[in-house]
């Protein structure tokens, strides 16, 4: 009985394999990387790195560190043939470090990327990269891949994540500089201020250096922190106001693009625009009242309940946004006028942003 069942099981066994599976019946497919992911692989090209420091690049990187799939960082030039994206960083060709590599021949499909995280003023003469890149990446808001210095993330959201300073105030206002230029806007404000409150000064300038570990707690001791950028340009808003400002457990102050940039990307009634003050002394008048009034103060950190600041400070997580990206980048694109557009609006001498 037993043999019979056997030699059944066998044959329809038999027939199964030679005519296929029963209709209605599907084996389960392997889940692979490709399937799963369902995107190409993208492979970045860093051509040299920012200020000449490396990081490094083993694994995937972009997955392994950020959560991004299909996206390889080289920094060899070997694989110039075979990359989709090459990323130039612009201090090195205006110090003249570096130079960009006109002699190849660009593989069909490449796009070349400029990047800055510099105000507009220190990015040299662009007018000779007329027609060179397609991409930019950088602080701007309108940039092809936006990189800022900060940003905001919901307090359940994952990240590097500074945790709160707390708030023991000593000193009404204070400012951490160490390039200092009396030319300067952020300079003029300074002593127009200093003459109407006091103003507690650290930095190289002051010869009152912060070592690191020492910055963010020498500034929660203050009520106010002067969060004045060195250039003012369309959405410069550098560390001053993410982490010495928002982080340090002060209220900034702040001095740089117009006050709808800082709307548009900080905490609601989080920060003091300079520019909505008629003079420096009505601003000095405003923080003396202001820091008086402990519950008009206190409502300047209400934002934190559900908002976190996080800071980019990692080179490989800025290039990693290409591919977080890039499907939605325009695939064909020139600037024909790099200057003109990282001026932003200012009448400059050497066409616009071309798409084909």
């Amino acid at each position: 009985m037993k043999m019979r069942l056997l030699l059944s099981f066998l044959c329809v066994l038999s027939l199964c394999l030679f005519n296929g599976w029963p209709r209605g019946f599907r084996a389960p497919k392997a889940i692979t990387p490709t399937t799963f992911h369902d995107r190409r692989n993208i492979t970045i090209l860093l051509w040299y790195w920012p200020f000449r420091r490396p990081f490094s690049l083993r694994g995937d990187v972009c997955w392994d560190l950020y959560g991004i799939f299909g996206c390889r960082l080289v920094d060899q030039r070997s694989f110039f043939p075979s990359a989709d994206v090459v990323v130039f960083h612009t201090k090195e060709l205006v110090m003249g470090h570096q130079k960009l590599p006109l002699n190849l021949t660009r593989p069909q499909g490449q796009r070349w990327a400029w990047m800055s995280l510099e105000a507009p003023v220190h990015n040299g003469n662009l007018c000779r990269y007329d027609n060179v890149f397609n991409m930019t990446i950088t602080y701007r808001r309108d940039a092809d891949v936006t990189i800022p210095y900060g940003e905001l993330l919901p307090k359940d959201a994952g990240g590097h994540l500074v945790e709160e300073v707390p708030l023991n105030k000593s000193f009404l206002v204070c400012w951490v500089v160490s390039n200092y230029k009396s030319h300067h806007r952020r300079s003029k404000v300074y002593k127009e201020l200093k003459a109407t409150v006091p103003v507690k000064v650290y930095g190289r300038w002051a010869k009152r250096p912060l070592p690191s570990n020492a910055l963010l707690p020498a500034i929660s001791r203050c009520y106010f922190y002067l969060a004045m950028e060195n250039s003012v340009a369309k959405d410069y808003v550098t560390e001053k106001l993410w982490r010495n400002g928002l982080q340090g457990g002060a209220v900034p102050v702040v001095l740089g693009p117009p006050v709808d940039s800082y709307k548009a990307v900080a905490p609601p009634n989080s920060f003091i625009h300079v520019d909505d003050f008629a003079s420096v002394k009505d601003l000095g008048k405003y923080l003396q009242g202001l820091a008086e009034d402990k519950k008009r103060y206190n409502e300047f950190f209400t934002w934190k309940q559900h908002w976190k600041v996080k800071l980019y400070t990692d080179w490989r997580e800025r290039l990693c946004k290409i591919c977080s990206q890039d499907n939605s980048l325009p695939q064909q694109k020139v600037y024909s006028n790099l200057e003109a557009w990282v001026n932003a609006n200012n009448n400059q001498a050497c066409t616009n942003v071309t798409t084909s």
